[in-house]
């Protein structure tokens, strides 16, 4: 640890010590003392971390004027923002979040450097949870064969068992499987996710060998067709989602046998499917985590538990609409009711001022680029697969290599060095003349050999930032980065993944046990939350931690 982060830790450390005497009665000890010790350590009784999929920090005030007084109102009046909160590493995508929240870690460390990634060694596109070893738990499907096994350090939850000779409890849950089993770690008692195949809440082998009757019982409900049994409509009137654009546009994606992108979305033919893609997603979800905290008993115990919830529909409603869509608009507006009822129901069963709750998210989003051109602003699309077919053709003409460029994913390409050295040809050669065609198109910024990171010209924080997501054993051979305002992706939705604010600028805000209300508008890395976790909890941060503690929180 260098000094500085321990002298950050040691600040906290006292701070929350401090506030600990002076008001004891508000966060009881929850571990009983060992054997000749009279002192206790005080933590709160549960940890509950909500990463929102896709939400973009200024969703936060953009909405502010439509939202309760129980949701996000009130985590920011009770709650203390880390308003300038950034995610420091690419890609930033779904997969790399939700390991870097909960490891403290980056890609060129905890090695999830995407949802997919291309391996060389077995010659195929890898899924970042993927484990052929575990089968499938509460359906018939492979959506189960699941784990977290590719994930190369510990979590926050890992730790937390570790600090208690593994007395506490960690829940992991989301739609997406990603979503539960990364956040949840290598050593949960369990992670639960979405199979939109059979309607069924899931979870693999890895965790469990029988689905829990309660989880049997809750899928028995059936509650993708009970919330969409009905249309979706808007929660006000959609005349008055004036921050929105217009309801119909050209450049939003449509749902399956769908007409038009207009309200109202008749969905309950698809329910299984649309569900994910619906605000009801996030409804289904919490009432999940709800059952799975009572059959578990978190909060209940002598240790601190940990409920890592992900709330993954406001990624697909983003991607299909746009972020300046009434569908986003009345997502976040019904998430806001959702909040609340959550806050009430932990302030019931685990007691206000017991439980310590952040909420962030694991990237933003860009415009739709159709928008951006409707409003004369820049920005455009990008093919990479269409690029890698061009190059190739382009290569084997000029060099005689057929299939150079073996995959593309994470803006990234990987070579195949096997042709390139079969035919006897020159390697930097031909990454150099990829690399030229590249810079041709407006779509891309930069362009440049990935071994060559550190000595291409870059401008802060995009080097460190490239640097933080290149993983020497996953990663590719040359990295692209698109032009602002640029997505990879077609005509209709858009993307996220870029180092730019649009995508890495993400909301942090910390309510309850410890936590002073308040806000800083101090630059705060994605990196920090998990050692400041550690530090409330006064316990050893997660092996690739490479954060610092966030001091102002506490008391």
């Amino acid at each position: 640890m260098k000094f500085t982060h321990f002298l950050a830790a040691a600040f906290l450390l006292s701070a929350i010590n401090g506030a600990a005497q002076s008001t004891s009665s508000s966060k009881p000890s929850n571990s009983l003392p060992a054997a000749g010790n009279t002192k206790t350590t005080a933590r709160p009784r549960l940890i509950v971390g909500m990463v929102v999929d896709q939400m973009r920090w200024d969703y936060l005030y953009r909405y502010a004027g439509r939202y309760g007084a129980g949701g996000f109102k009130r985590l920011l009046q009770e709650g203390f923002s880390c308003e300038n909160t950034l995610i420091n590493y690419t890609p930033t995508i779904t997969a790399c979040g939700h390991t870097c929240v909960y490891t403290g870690s980056v890609p060129a460390i905890h090695g999830i450097i995407g949802n997919t990634w291309y391996s060389p060694e077995l010659g195929r596109t890898v899924y970042c949870a993927e484990d052929t070893t575990v089968t499938t738990v509460g359906s018939s499907s492979a959506a189960g064969k699941m784990s977290p096994r590719n994930m190369l350090v510990t979590t926050i939850g890992d730790e937390l068992k570790l600090s208690n000779n593994f007395q506490s409890k960690v829940i992991g849950v989301a739609i997406k499987d990603r979503g539960a089993i990364l956040p949840a770690g290598h050593s949960a008692n369990a992670a639960f996710w979405y199979d939109a195949g059979t309607g069924n809440w899931v979870s693999s082998t890895y965790y469990m060998n029988e689905l829990p009757a309660w989880a049997q019982e809750f899928n028995r409900q059936k509650f993708p067709q009970q919330y969409l049994s009905k249309p979706w409509t808007t929660l006000y009137p959609a005349s008055t989602y004036t921050l929105s654009t217009a309801d119909e546009k050209s450049y939003e994606g449509k749902y399956k046998n769908a007409a038009n992108t207009s309200f109202p979305h008749q969905l309950s033919d698809i329910a299984n499917t649309a569900i994910s893609a619906s605000p009801y997603g996030n409804t289904m979800t919490l009432e999940f985590a709800k059952k799975a905290m009572e059959a578990y008993g978190l909060g209940k115990g002598q240790a601190t538990d940990l409920l890592a919830v992900s709330l993954s529909s406001p990624d697909y409603v983003g991607h299909q609409f746009g972020p300046n869509s009434i569908e986003a608009e009345d997502t976040y507006l019904r998430l806001d009711q959702d909040l609340a009822a959550f806050f009430t129901y932990l302030d019931a069963k685990v007691g206000k001022g017991q439980y310590l709750f952040f909420i962030t998210a694991d990237h933003g989003v860009a415009h739709v680029p159709g928008f951006m051109a409707e409003n004369k602003l820049p920005g455009g699309t990008w093919d990479d697969k269409a690029v890698v077919a061009s190059l190739n053709g382009q290569v084997a003409a000029r060099f005689g290599v057929k299939e150079a460029i073996k995959a593309t994913d994470n803006y990234q390409f990987w070579l195949n060095h096997d042709a390139i050295g079969q035919a006897g040809k020159s390697e930097a050669e031909i990454r150099q003349f990829i690399i030229r065609e590249l810079l041709k198109s407006p779509a891309i910024s930069k362009a440049f050999s990935t071994d060559n990171l550190m000595w291409t010209v870059l401008p802060e924080p995009m080097r460190t930032m490239l640097s933080n997501g290149f993983n020497t054993k996953r990663s590719g051979d040359i990295q692209v980065v698109l032009t602002p305002g640029y997505i990879d992706g077609g005509n209709t939705g858009t993307t996220h993944g870029l180092w730019y604010p649009y995508d890495a600028h993400i909301p942090l805000v910390w309510m309850g046990w410890g936590i002073r209300p308040g806000k800083t508008n101090r630059t705060i890395g994605m990196t920090d939350i998990t050692p400041t976790l550690a530090a409330l909890l006064h316990m050893q941060m997660p092996s690739g931690s490479v954060g610092q503690v966030i001091q102002e929180i506490t008391h």
